[in-house]
């Protein structure tokens, strides 16, 4: 098969879809490989070392995806790349289509047939391809919130772990899975006082155990959020809802009880984020203040750290990327972890959270493969 990666468009990103290494892997097994010039020096990859892999360089991402069968990127087609789509196009990289419903359109159009990285899920229900972004993600999380709550700038000038005589910070996780298990790690070896909500009271029992303590559990709900906000000097949300919309747990009111240089980290933005007052921004702008609280909402955070998340996702995408070279549309009838990141096939949305956030008609898979 011919499979292609192009440099990536979206404001501030640096990762690519394949390491060098990951272009030696697929031309090893016997696959053509086109890359876009210039699509790896974010993340440190050059021209000379994908030509070394046994790629071949093209000149634009026109040139390249016209001539693959699978097109591997990392986040979404951005309006400027609709025009790469087409009939048959393979195309696997994160989608989050939920909120984008003009995506979810173009896709299904162009009848290009998509496989979303997030909703890849192994039998025992883990998410391989998410799972080393969410802790890129959640690392950062914790670093960007004792950043932001320091001045110069508009947070409230609160060191994390305080030193003797004076009160650490107080930080509250709104959810239990990667995400919010690293930045807890962050946020506690940092000395932060940490809170961790969560539905699922076995993942807070191995919460504590694993922290030895040093975390406060609590089962999420409007009581536990709102009195655990009251006054907090960090909030991170970590909330993870495959394919559908985030569910926006934290109202306006409760931003405000945070009171004036709070800081806020939704991680959950590019699934339309945890709170009220959340919206989208980029690593060029990546704070606004509202209602007094200083939020940090970039959707592609792990694009911070190009070359250890674009090595740590070829090495998660990788098989899978064989998978696919290998069978086209069949690997997703051979394999059950791909079939469930099924989006778009044949012009058909296949993926049931997506259709009932966007009120579009649903299609099973199973009618939809050719």
């Amino acid at each position: 098969m011919r499979i292609g990666t192009i440099k990536e468009t979206k404001v501030e990103e640096y990762r690519v879809g394949l390491s060098a290494a990951g272009v030696q892997a697929l031309v090893g097994a016997g696959h053509e490989v086109l890359v876009e010039r210039g699509a790896g020096e974010g993340s440190g990859f050059t021209d000379a070392d994908y030509e070394a892999a046994g790629a071949q360089v093209r000149e634009g991402p026109a040139d390249v995806a016209a001539g693959v069968d699978l097109l591997v990127k990392v986040k979404e087609v951005l309006p400027a790349e609709f025009s790469l789509l087409r009939p048959g196009l393979l195309l696997f990289t994160y989608l989050h289509l939920a909120p984008l419903p003009e995506l979810t359109r173009e896709l299904m159009s162009s009848g290009t047939n998509s496989i979303a990285y997030e909703l890849v899920r192994l039998p025992d229900r883990r998410l391989p391809l998410l799972i080393p972004m969410s802790q890129v993600a959640g690392r950062m999380a914790g670093e960007i919130a004792a950043q932001h709550l320091k001045k110069p700038g508009p947070g409230r000038g609160k060191l994390l772990g305080g030193i003797q005589g004076t009160t650490p910070a107080r930080a509250l996780v709104v959810g239990s899975g990667n995400v919010g298990a690293a930045a807890s790690d962050v946020l506690t070896a940092l000395g932060a006082t940490v809170t961790v909500t969560s539905r699922d009271a076995a993942r807070l029992a191995r919460f504590e155990e694993r922290l030895e303590g040093r975390v406060t559990t609590r089962v999420t709900s409007p009581d536990s959020i709102r009195e655990e906000l009251e006054g907090a000097d960090i909030l991170i949300g970590a909330v993870l809802e495959p394919g559908g919309l985030t569910p926006e747990l934290i109202s306006r009111e409760m931003v405000r009880s945070m009171g004036p240089g709070a800081v806020i980290v939704d991680v959950c933005i590019d699934q339309g984020g945890i709170c009220e007052t959340s919206r989208a921004t980029t690593h060029t702008e990546p704070v606004y203040v509202e209602e007094g609280v200083v939020h940090y909402c970039v959707p592609n955070m792990p694009g911070a750290v190009p070359r250890t998340s674009t090595e740590a996702l070829t090495g998660a995408t990788l098989p899978y990327v064989l998978k696919l070279a290998e069978g086209g549309l069949e690997a997703l009838r051979r394999d059950e972890a791909l079939a469930a990141g099924a989006s778009t096939i044949d012009g058909k949305l296949v993926c049931e959270a997506v259709a009932m956030a966007q009120g579009v008609a649903y299609t099973p898979l199973a009618e939809a493969l050719p």
